[in-house]
């Protein structure tokens, strides 16, 4: 079992989606996403296995919560450094979104 200090050690922001594009070189189908995480982290990017439920067109302005902290993950040619949260639902991925809008950079508390 996770301890809440094991929580505790996730740093989790909200970002809005500036970017979106197709991952060809990706094994499975994926978008490669750029995120404003405001001033303190700036511009990260993300692999983002998320094709089923949504275009690269309604991903741009779209808020979402990403983990910050993991090292970075080498896809492909691709650096991803950020995980950006979903559920694993029937039809696809639902991304894990703010109900109102954020301030970029805001951390999960």
């Amino acid at each position: 079992m996770a301890t809440f200090d094991d929580f505790l050690k996730l740093d989790i922001r909200v970002g809005t989606i500036i970017g979106a594009k197709v991952f060809e070189k990706a094994r499975k189908p994926a978008y490669q996403l750029q995120v404003d995480l405001g001033d303190e982290l700036g511009i990260k990017n993300s692999s983002a296995q998320i094709t089923e439920r949504y275009t690269p067109e309604e991903l741009i302005g779209k808020q979402v919560l990403a983990v910050v902290n993991f090292p970075p993950m080498k896809i492909a040619d691709f650096s991803s450094e950020i995980l950006v949260m979903g559920t694993y639902s029937e039809g696809g991925v639902i991304l894990i979104t703010p109900d109102q809008t954020a301030q970029n950079g805001d951390k999960l508390g």
